[in-house]
C-alpha cells in the first residue's frame, strides 16, 4: 500500500480553498493534515509534517507563505493570482538557496484552460491579429487575470517575428482597447454570476478563429490541483504552468 501524500491547504476557508480541502479529503492518495486560513500560524504546516502545501490566498500574503514553505522544504502548489516576472525571479532566488525547493505556480488548474492556452500557442504563428477577452466574478483580485496574461505571453513567444498586424486605431482614450500584455490587448469583464471564462480571438485575411473556455463551477479546477499535488515531486525549482506536469509539456 502506497504512502499517502501529506497535504496542507492555506486559504482553506475561501471559496477555492474549501473546494481544495474537499477534493484532498476525497482523494485516495492524499491525506489532509493541515487546513489553515489567513491569520493562522504557518507553524501548523511543519507541526503536521506537510509534504505538499496548496496556496489559495491573495497576492498580499502569498509571498510570505512561499518564503515559509521554501525555508522548511515544503513543496508548494500555488493557485493565487498576482505573479509578476519580478515575483517569479524572487522565488527563483529563494529556491536557489534551498536546493530541494519545489514551487509550481498554475495560472489555471482547469484541463480545458490549459488546453486552450496550448491551442492558442499552436495558432499564434498563423494569424496576424489576436485579442483576449477574459470574464470573471467580481470578487477576483486582479485584472487582467493571470490566465489571460499567461496566454498572451505564450502567444507572443510563439508568434513569427514581424507577424503582428498593423493597428490604425487612434483615439484620445486608448483604454477602450484593453491593456497590452506583450503587445496583445486583453479585455477584462467582472460580472456577478460568472466563474471563469476566456476567449482568444485570432484574425487573418478572410477568417477568424475563436478559442473559448468556460469554467462553470470551481469543481473544474480540482482535477488539476490533485495532479499538481501528486506530480510536483517531478519538477525542480520554480515553474509556472500546470502543463509542466502534464503530457502536453511546454508545447
Amino acid at each position: 500500500m502506497s504512502t499517502l501524500i501529506r497535504v496542507g491547504v492555506i486559504g482553506a476557508a475561501g471559496k477555492m480553498g474549501s473546494s481544495v480541502v474537499e477534493a484532498v479529503e476525497a482523494d485516495a492518495h492524499c491525506e489532509l493534515v493541515a487546513a489553515i486560513d489567513l491569520g493562522d500560524s504557518l507553524e501548523e504546516l511543519t507541526r503536521n509534517r506537510c509534504e505538499v502545501v496548496v496556496d489559495f490566498t491573495n497576492p498580499d500574503v502569498v509571498m510570505e507563505n512561499l518564503a515559509f514553505c521554501i525555508k522548511y522544504g515544503i513543496d508548494t502548489v500555488v493557485g493565487t493570482s498576482g505573479f509578476t516576472a519580478e515575483r517569479v525571479e524572487t522565488l527563483n532566488l529563494w529556491a536557489s538557496q534551498r536546493p530541494n525547493s519545489r514551487v509550481l505556480i498554475a495560472p489555471n488548474f482547469s484541463m480545458g484552460a490549459v488546453l486552450m492556452i496550448a491551442f492558442a500557442g499552436i495558432a499564434a504563428p498563423y494569424f496576424e491579429s489576436v485579442e483576449i477577452v477574459e470574464s470573471h466574478h467580481p470578487e477576483k483580485f486582479d485584472a487582467p487575470s493571470g490566465t489571460a496574461r499567461f496566454t498572451a505571453e505564450k502567444i507572443s513567444r510563439n508568434r513569427l517575428k514581424g507577424s503582428q498586424a498593423p493597428d490604425a486605431t487612434a483615439s484620445s482614450d486608448m483604454e477602450s482597447r484593453g491593456i497590452l500584455v506583450d503587445g496583445i490587448p486583453i479585455h477584462s469583464v467582472r460580472l456577478r454570476g460568472l466563474v471563469a471564462h476566456q476567449e482568444v480571438i485570432f484574425g487573418a485575411v478572410g477568417e477568424t478563429l475563436t478559442i473559448r473556455h468556460d469554467s462553470l463551477s470551481r469543481d473544474s479546477f480540482m482535477q488539476g490541483v490533485l495532479i499538481a499535488i501528486k506530480e510536483i515531486s517531478h519538477i525542480e525549482g520554480v515553474v509556472v504552468g500546470l502543463e509542466n506536469v502534464l503530457p502536453i509539456g511546454n508545447s
